[in-house]
């Protein structure tokens, strides 16, 4: 059977893959998708996974919008110039499609998992604010879910923002350490991996050659590029992030290495604040098992993966709304 899952994004341009690919693939059933600040402000961000679905076909997607910042209050700081001033690489078609449902991304979450419980995989690919909050407002979320898998942190890769911090963690570390608190059986998709999966201009040429989902995707790829090979590659080619997360929670990719380790979250001020501590010393003898360690952190997954997403989504045909730019914007 597909599994159940619901996905926290806060929907750049790899958030768009990312949700493509749960909106496409026949082995996860899409129940839920909630928006979240990060990339983008949450209205745009609100606006982009409204787009996504219903381009994908799947206007029975409740889409249900969630925090606009940290959870501890403070600035909201966005990456437009990773994503475009749109969040779709300056290339999306602006277009609002239909309305979210009632009440935030959190309390859809409750709300799923208590009419799914044990079954449901919760996603969350942006800061991890929408999840703090509804542990906050259900502290037996943990006995709920069937699990949580995030795109986030990095055990021994550098950091994306500072020299330790990834994006989504930094964003809000307080949320973070929350989730990565709580107990439950916890799989952290970060750096190590999602770094090491590319996508490149030959994947763009696949998904030009597809229908009309396959060609948006690839010409909103084309600013998120430009970014990477400035800021990280030095070359045309991009990471796919997010929608690593959405597989592996699925089982559709299996990592070549996920030992079970404890990690926690730096909050505070200071050099390391948004850092994931993962207990990685194990690594020379095999990664023994340790006590009351419940975070599978990733490692190693195939890197070719990029691959699999291009394939699925230049196969998915033709858009089932319009992606003309609306001539008002």
């Amino acid at each position: 059977m597909a599994l159940k899952m619901i996905l926290d994004c806060d929907t750049g341009v790899d958030d768009t893959l990312a949700i493509l690919y749960a909106a496409l693939h026949p082995d996860i059933d899409l129940i839920g998708l909630g928006s979240v600040w990060g990339n983008v402000d949450v209205a745009t961000a609100t606006r982009n996974c409204l787009h996504t679905v219903h381009m994908a076909g799947r206007p029975d997607v409740p889409v249900a919008a969630g925090a606009a910042g940290p959870i501890a209050g403070g600035e909201a700081v966005f990456a437009y110039h990773v994503h475009g001033d749109d969040g779709q690489g300056n290339a999306g078609s602006g277009r609002q499609v239909r309305a979210v449902v009632p009440g935030s991304a959190a309390e859809q979450i409750i709300r799923l998992v208590t009419a799914h419980p044990g079954e449901v995989e919760i996603v969350a690919v942006g800061p991890l604010t929408n999840l703090a909050i509804a542990l906050g407002l259900c502290p037996d979320l943990p006995s709920l879910v069937r699990g949580v898998t995030i795109m986030g942190g990095a055990a021994d890769a550098p950091g994306n923002v500072t020299e330790v911090a990834e994006a989504n963690i930094w964003c809000d570390p307080e949320a973070a350490a929350a989730v990565f608190n709580a107990p439950w059986r916890l799989t952290m998709v970060g750096l190590d991996v999602t770094m090491r999966t590319t996508l490149d201009d030959a994947h763009r040429a696949r998904l030009d050659a597809g229908g009309s989902i396959g060609q948006y995707v690839s010409r909103i790829l084309d600013f998120y590029f430009d970014f990477f090979a400035a800021a990280a590659f030095g070359e045309r080619r991009s990471c796919m992030h997010d929608a690593l997360a959405v597989a592996v929670a699925a089982g559709t990719l299996v990592p070549d290495l996920a030992p079970t380790v404890n990690a926690y979250v730096v909050t505070g001020d200071g050099p390391t604040r948004g850092q994931t501590v993962c207990d990685t010393r194990g690594k020379y003898m095999g990664f023994p098992a340790q006590e009351g360690a419940h975070c599978r952190v990733v490692l190693q997954t195939d890197p070719r993966f990029g691959d699999q997403v291009v394939d699925l989504i230049a196969s998915a045909g033709d858009s089932a709304i319009p992606l003309d730019k609306e001539t008002s914007q």
